[in-house]
Formats: structure tokens, C-alpha cells, sequence
């Protein structure tokens, strides 16, 4: 999740607009949450400020990579918090605006409170102790951490991403697992939560030819929670058919500009509400060339005009046919899930 408790706003330098490349499981579950939010974030590239939910998640993720690299023996929950202030001073050191997140000195200098900061780190010291409480480190022997996945299918789509851990059994068997900081969904919705490992899935079966035996998400917030599913050839080839259709809705709306906003339950923590419609905001103009006929009375950008000429209103929600319960990633999203900052594009 991207998601933020409207902190400081930190501005960052503006990236140049253009086309997506591809699809990442981040970008998919955009998409069919809001195509809007794909929109700004994916084309526009609107800037987003960090946020300590974010931050904490990408710090949580980085000292549980960072363990890996001690003996199996010395995997140790001390170790482990021992760890989590270097990597907060390397963070820091790597985004010296995340120091923002916890108060700004005189001058708009940025320096941590050191009450804020000791809370956020104690958030963090729990959910490493949660981690310890459902997994243990010295019996895992990973072969890839924060592994970069990336192929291309047969249709040329480009799926990437990455993935947390990968486990590989002595008998050769593959566990792909991924850390979750926020508190696990309902047991209605596991398998729409189950839809990032999927897609990972799919990446390694057609980038090395072998199907994961299991998908592993760990949920360290609320009482902590491990949830796992077995794919199958079957399962693969339904997201890969799913993601390709998913492709083409994206691709006409890049060629048309129309980007409908959907309001959902995960738009009180959107960074975006200047520029959404729903919110009474105006999007900005659509930055790149238009190469498809928009439907009729949609301009660029997915605002329809009123038959009367009055106000633009709202369009009305649109999901890609692609969209299912089983493999939605933003249907029951967890409020207030802490994800890392997002390195997909």
C-alpha cells in the first residue's frame, strides 16, 4: 500500500512524464483500484511524500534482509534490534527528507525529535518481534534476498517486481516469501491478498521454468499471522491471461488519456485529492501524446464534460474486465498497513 497520515509534505524533484513500460504488482493493484492514481503515478509521476507508516515498513524490511547475513547460529532477536539503528542512520543517510517525518528544526532544518523518533523505532523493535514469534531465522537458509524479478511473456508484456525472500529446499523445492508490516485480511480475503505472490510466481515460472511449491505472505502487524497457498500451473496461467487483458485496458487508456477516478476505501490516505475529481480537484493535463479516439464527451485525462456545460462530474467508476474478487490487491485492504516504500514502477 501507498499510504500516508498526511505528514509533512516533503517536495521531491519532478520526473519527466512518460508511457509505462510495464506492469509490477504495485502498478497492476493501482490500476484496478483507481486507474486515476495509476495515472499520476505511473505517467505523471506526481511526487509523494514519505510517510512513517512507509518508512517503517522499509526499515522492518531492511534489518530482516540485513540478518541473513549473520550466521544461522547468530540470528538472534538481539542481533536483529541491533540492527535497526544502522539501518535507520543509513536510510537517513540515503533520504536525508525522511528526518522530516519526526518534526523540523529552526529554518525548516530537518532534524528527528527525539521523543517522535523513539516511538516510530519502538513500532518497528515490535514488529521484529513479531517476525521472531512466527518464523525462525536459524532453521531459514535463503538464496535470495530482495531478489529483482523481471521477464517478458510471450504477448511482450514486461512483468517485474520484488520479491522479499527465496527459499529453496534440498530437494529443490521453491518458497517465495514476502514480509507484510500491516495486520492480515480477513480469511475471506486471503486470496485476493495472495495476488502480488502470484504474479511473482508467474515471473519466476517463465523466467526460470519452475512453478514455487509455495507462496508465503508473513503479516507482522496486529497479532501477526502467516498465510500460504500451493499454485499450480493452472493458477498461473489464469493470472497470466488476467494480467495480459489487465495490459490491454492500460494500454487504450494511455492511447486515449482517460483514467477514470474511482473512489474507494483506501482514498483518505491518497496523496493526490488536489488533483482528483471526487475531491473536487482537477487532474493535470495529460503530458503525452493522445494516439486513440476517446469516448464520446471524455477528454484527456478521464473527466467527462456535463451535457450542460457546467462543471465537469465525476465519471463513473470503471473496472477493467480483468478485475476478480480472487485477484483483487486493494479489496479489503488492511487500514492503516504499513507497506514499505514502493521501488516499483
Amino acid at each position: 500500500m501507498h499510504q500516508t497520515d498526511h505528514g509533512p509534505t516533503v517536495e521531491a524533484p519532478a520526473r519527466r512524464a512518460a508511457p509505462p513500460t510495464g506492469l509490477s504488482p504495485s502498478r497492476a493493484g493501482d490500476f484496478l483500484t483507481c486507474p486515476l492514481l495509476y495515472r499520476l503515478r505511473v505517467i505523471d509521476k506526481l511526487p509523494e511524500p514519505p510517510s512513517p507508516a512507509a518508512t517503517r515498513g522499509t526499515l522492518v524490511h531492511a534489518v530482516l534482509e540485513r540478518l541473513f547475513d549473520s550466521p544461522a547460529a547468530e540470528r538472534t532477536h538481539e542481533r536483529a534490534l541491533g540492527l535497526l539503528r544502522p539501518q535507520w542512520e543509513r536510510l537517513l543517510g540515503e533520504r536525508p527528507e525522511l528526518a522530516g517525518l519526526f518534526g523540523g528544526g529552526e529554518g525548516g532544518a530537518a532534524e528527528p525529535d527525539g521523543a517522535a523518533l523513539t516511538r516510530w523505532l519502538a513500532d518497528a523493535e515490535k514488529l521484529i518481534g513479531q517476525w521472531f514469534r512466527l518464523e525462525d531465522p536459524t532453521r531459514l537458509h535463503p538464496v535470495e534476498r530482495e531478489l529483482y524479478v523481471e521477464t517478458a511473456l510471450e504477448s511482450g508484456l514486461l512483468l517485474r517486481g520484488y520479491i522479499d525472500r527465496v527459499d529453496v529446499a534440498p530437494t529443490g523445492e521453491v518458497r517465495l516469501v514476502d514480509y507484510k508490516t500491516g495486520r492480515a485480511p480477513s480469511r475471506d480475503f486471503e486470496g485476493k491478498a495472495m495476488f502480488q505472490m502470484k504474479f511473482y510466481a508467474l515471473v519466476v515460472w517463465r523466467w526460470k521454468g519452475v512453478i514455487p511449491k509455495r507462496l508465503q505472505l508473513v503479516y507482522l502487524g496486529g497479532g501477526g499471522d502467516v498465510v500460504s497457498y500451493d499454485p499450480d500451473e493452472a493458477d498461473l496461467r489464469a493470472v497470466e491471461r488476467k494480467l495480459m487483458a489487465l495490459w490491454e485496458t492500460i494500454s487504450q487508456a494511455v492511447a486515449t488519456g482517460e483514467f477514470p477516478a474511482t473512489r474507494n476505501r483506501l482514498c483518505d490516505w491518497c496523496d493526490h485529492k488536489a488533483s482528483c475529481p471526487e475531491f473536487g480537484g482537477t487532474p493535470p493535463p495529460y503530458p503525452l501524446p493522445l494516439t486513440g479516439p476517446p469516448a464520446s464527451g471524455v477528454p484527456a485525462g478521464g473527466v467527462p464534460a456535463a451535457r450542460d456545460g457546467s462543471a465537469p462530474a465525476p465519471p463513473a467508476p470503471a473496472a477493467p474486465a480483468t478485475r476478480s474478487d480472487e485477484d483483487d490487491p486493494a479489496a479489503e485492504a488492511p487500514q492503516g498497513s504499513d507497506e514499505h516504500l514502493s521501488k516499483e514502477s
